[in-house]
C-alpha cells in the first residue's frame, strides 16, 4: 500500500461503523466510507464533537448536519494549498490519499531535467495539476465540470501558480483526447482519475470496467516518443491494482517498454496506527539510460 502520511492539515483520526472521523484544518468532519466494515471500535474522543456529519438519505444522496462549519476554508500540503468546500455528495474538494501520487510524480518531473508537458484527465479540482506545475511541468487540465475547473484555478492561485503554464479545459475527456490526436498534440506524461460511472454532456454513459481499456489505448496515442510516466487512479473496488497493472503493460509495454507498479492507496488512522484503503493506482514509468 502507498501511504499518504505527510499531511499536517489533514488527519484521519479514527474509523469505525462505516464512517471516518477526520480533521480538515480546524474542523472535524464525519463522513461515510463503505470500506469501513468493522463496528464497535470508536475510540477517539472527538466522535461526539464533530463540526459536521454527512448522512446518507434513504432516497439517495445525502447532506451535512453542521454545528460549526464555514462554506469553505483552506488547507495546505507542503507548498500546495487547497480550498475545502464540502458538497452534497460527501466530498470536500480534495482526496488526501492522492498526496502519495503527488510526491511520486513530482520527484520524476524534477529528476527529468527537461521540459515536461503533462495531460491531466478527469482532473477535478486540480490536486495533481498544481503538484505537477509546482514541480516544473506545463499542464493541460481537463474536466467536464465547469465548477471543478474554476476551483482548480483557485487552488492554483492559492499555491502561487496563477501565472504558471496551466491550460484549463472544460470538456468531455474522450472528445478532447480525440481532438488532440487530430491536432497532433503530444504529452510527456498523462494522469487520469476516471469516475466509476458517469454521463457525458450529450448523454454518453461511462462505466469504468467497460470503457477504461479503450480510453487508455486512446490516451496512449497522445504520448511523445520518450514519455516519462502514465498514472491511472481508480476508486472502483472491482478494478484491482493488478487489473490496472495488466492494462498498462498491454497498452504501453510493446511500444515503450518501461515498467508498471500498482497498489492500493491508503491513509493512516491516528487512533489505531493502521491504514485504510482509499482506492488504487497503477504507475507506468519509462527508464532512460
Amino acid at each position: 500500500m502507498w501511504h499518504a502520511s505527510g499531511w499536517r492539515d489533514f488527519e484521519l483520526l479514527d474509523a469505525s461503523d462505516g464512517e471516518r472521523l477526520e480533521r480538515w484544518g480546524d474542523y472535524i468532519l464525519i463522513r461515510p466510507d463503505p470500506q469501513i466494515v468493522w463496528r464497535g471500535f470508536r475510540g477517539h474522543p472527538l466522535w461526539s464533537k464533530a463540526d459536521a456529519v454527512y448522512s446518507r438519505s434513504s432516497k439517495g444522496g445525502g447532506g451535512w448536519k453542521t454545528k460549526r462549519l464555514p462554506g469553505e476554508w483552506k488547507i495546505s500540503y507542503n507548498d500546495l494549498s487547497f480550498i475545502i468546500r464540502p458538497t452534497g455528495f460527501k466530498h470536500t474538494g480534495i482526496f488526501p490519499e492522492q498526496a502519495a501520487n503527488w510526491d511520486w510524480f513530482s520527484a520524476l518531473i524534477k529528476e527529468a531535467k527537461r521540459p515536461i508537458k503533462l495531460l491531466n484527465l478527469f482532473a477535478y479540482t486540480g490536486g495533481a495539476t498544481i503538484a505537477a506545475a509546482k514541480s516544473g511541468a506545463s499542464v493541460c487540465h481537463v474536466d467536464a465540470a465547469r465548477g471543478m475547473v474554476a476551483q482548480a484555478k483557485q487552488n492554483a492561485a492559492l499555491s502561487g501558480l496563477a501565472e504558471a503554464p496551466i491550460r484549463y479545459i472544460t470538456d468531455d475527456c474522450r472528445k478532447f483526447a480525440e481532438r488532440e490526436i487530430k491536432r497532433n498534440s503530444r504529452y510527456d506524461a498523462i494522469i487520469m482519475d476516471p469516475p466509476s460511472y458517469g454521463r457525458g454532456p450529450s448523454g454518453e454513459i461511462w462505466k469504468i470496467e467497460d470503457n477504461i481499456s479503450e480510453f487508455v489505448a486512446l490516451a496512449a496515442r497522445l504520448l511523445t516518443d520518450k514519455p516519462l510516466f502514465f498514472l491511472i487512479n481508480s476508486y472502483t473496488t472491482g478494478l484491482s491494482p493488478s487489473v490496472m497493472s495488466y492494462l498498462l503493460n498491454l497498452s504501453l509495454g510493446p511500444r515503450f517498454g518501461g515498467s508498471v507498479d500498482a497498489d492500493e492507496l491508503g491513509l493512516p488512522v491516528k487512533q489505531t496506527g493502521q491504514y485504510i484503503p482509499c482506492g488504487a493506482a497503477a504507475r507506468w514509468v519509462q527508464h532512460f539510460t
